[in-house]
């Protein structure tokens, strides 16, 4: 049949190498093409608030994850509040490796700034964009700042006062102390005035007065209420009432010359030591008093300074103190 004849003839044509070696020569440019390919960690980097006048430096980490060697050629960058950093161009990335680059975030305008960085290389998805943002703040969160944060008074004649001082320091923003209370009559804060602005970048001192009425430990605590984030801020207070006609040792040293923040004393019965610490809490002065003494005893002490790691010094040379048989 002509129909039948006809079929066997194309059926021998030999088309289908030509087709297939045609077919694999599109393919492969394609291919190439995905040799080298750019990407970024993170991709979107939110800087969060910064005050404006300040600037913060973040890293985004740029890595290869194509086949061949990677050159990045060009760099641009929108936004007025963003910079890069350290960043030279141009720049190799090998097959797998990464580079960092930082990116400077320093707000000009308040709210939200935004920015776009572009990189130029050989890659297939270049130009190469990746997104910044951040949100520009005018001045900072007020933070109070009381050293120290505890007072020991020692004894205090009953009748008689004792005054210790608390510094004040402001971060962030000014703070405005509105209120101070004390919990107990026999704390005070005579010469203090409100409300009380403390500045950043200021010290402020503020006296407070322990007078005991009657003899044995006593203990309170300041609270001060102000703007700033961790108001109301609190003081613990404690000091002992001496009876009159009483002993007691009243013990000096010379300040460390190093910078401490307070000092321990210790006390033994016979030269030497063993010594055991006798100050409830750090004692932020250069001086104490033990109030616990006996009459005819005799004891021995040492002092010990300790810095802001909580490190504490070698003791001091050793003080003999006897106590008259009243």
């Amino acid at each position: 049949m002509p129909f039948r004849r006809e079929f066997q003839k194309i059926a021998a044509m030999p088309n289908l190498p030509r087709l297939a070696i045609a077919f694999l020569a599109l393919v492969l440019p394609v291919s190439a093409a995905w040799a080298q390919r750019l990407d970024c960690q993170p991709c979107n980097d939110h800087y969060g608030q910064v005050k404006i006048g300040t600037s913060v430096q973040r890293v985004i980490q740029l890595t290869n994850v194509g086949t061949k060697s990677l050159r990045i050629r060009a760099k641009a960058i929108t936004g007025k509040s963003f910079t890069f950093g350290n960043f030279p161009l141009p720049v190799n990335i090998g097959v797998g490796q990464s580079i960092k680059m930082p990116i400077i975030f320093a707000p000009t305008v308040t709210g939200k700034n935004t920015g776009i960085i572009t990189l130029t290389s050989n890659a297939q998805n270049s130009p190469f964009a990746i997104d910044v943002y951040g949100v520009g703040v005018i001045g900072g969160t007020a933070h109070l700042t009381i050293t120290p944060s505890s007072l020991d008074f020692g004894g205090v004649t009953v009748g008689s006062r004792a005054d210790l001082t608390l510094t004040l320091s402001a971060t962030g923003a000014r703070v405005t102390i509105s209120a101070a209370q004390s919990d107990s009559s026999e704390f005070t804060l005579p010469d203090l005035t409100l409300p009380l602005t403390v500045a950043v970048g200021r010290n402020v001192l503020v006296t407070v007065r322990f007078t005991p009425s009657i003899s044995g430990t006593a203990s309170g605590t300041l609270t001060l209420t102000s703007n700033a984030d961790n108001s109301p801020s609190t003081v613990s207070m404690t000091g002992v009432g001496v009876a009159a006609g009483s002993h007691s040792a009243d013990l000096t040293w010379d300040a460390s010359k190093d910078i401490v923040i307070g000092y321990n004393v210790y006390r033994g019965g016979k030269q030497g030591g063993p010594y055991t610490q006798i100050n409830g809490i750090l004692d932020a002065l250069t001086s104490y008093t033990d109030s616990t003494v006996k009459s005819g005893a005799t004891y021995y002490y040492v002092a010990t300074a300790v810095n802001a790691e909580l490190q504490e010094s070698a003791p001091s040379n050793e003080v003999k103190v006897v106590i008259p048989t009243p």
